[in-house]
């Protein structure tokens, strides 16, 4: 697994994301699977990230210099954060704990069900940003995971 700063063009958002390798990530990106979780834009590119590199056992890191753009998050602001991600990934759990994962079936199976000609059930899965505005704009009844979702036969 690799871990990417990406940054949305439109706003300037910066986020994580983990991909498989970094040719998953030129794939998805070619491809405009890749979309900004604040406004949901798809024009994204890697930002500028510092690199993991470990100290050697005789010296001290070097603090990071302050951002200029951005204040210093103090330690009760992290862990009131880190807080607000937890309890949005337990509320995420929970709403897909009754829900079938389609994968790249989901506009289908959505559609299908909202036409009547499939029972109504709980589903999530994948589907491209454009393909998603199409769905809204048909009048399907859909909405974006706050968080990842790590498809079944991926996980270890």
């Amino acid at each position: 697994m690799i871990v990417f700063d990406l940054k949305c063009s439109g706003q300037g958002h910066v986020f994580e994301a983990w991909f498989g390798s970094s040719s998953d990530y030129d794939a998805q990106q070619a491809r405009g699977l890749i979309a900004c979780p604040v406004c949901g834009d798809v024009s994204v590119m890697k930002a500028v990230m510092a690199p993991a590199i470990a100290a050697k056992g005789n010296q001290r890191p070097v603090p990071a210099a302050p951002n200029d753009a951005a204040p210093a998050a103090s330690g009760a602001d992290m862990a009131k954060m880190q807080a607000l991600v937890e309890a949005v990934a337990q509320a995420q759990q929970k709403l897909l704990a009754d829900s079938t994962w389609v994968g790249r079936d989901f506009a289908d199976q959505a559609r299908a069900m909202h036409y009547g000609e499939q029972d109504r059930a709980s589903i999530h899965g994948e589907v491209a940003p454009a393909e998603a505005k199409a769905l809204i704009a048909e009048g399907v009844e859909v909405a974006p995971l706050p968080l990842p979702v790590v498809p079944p036969h991926a996980k270890n």
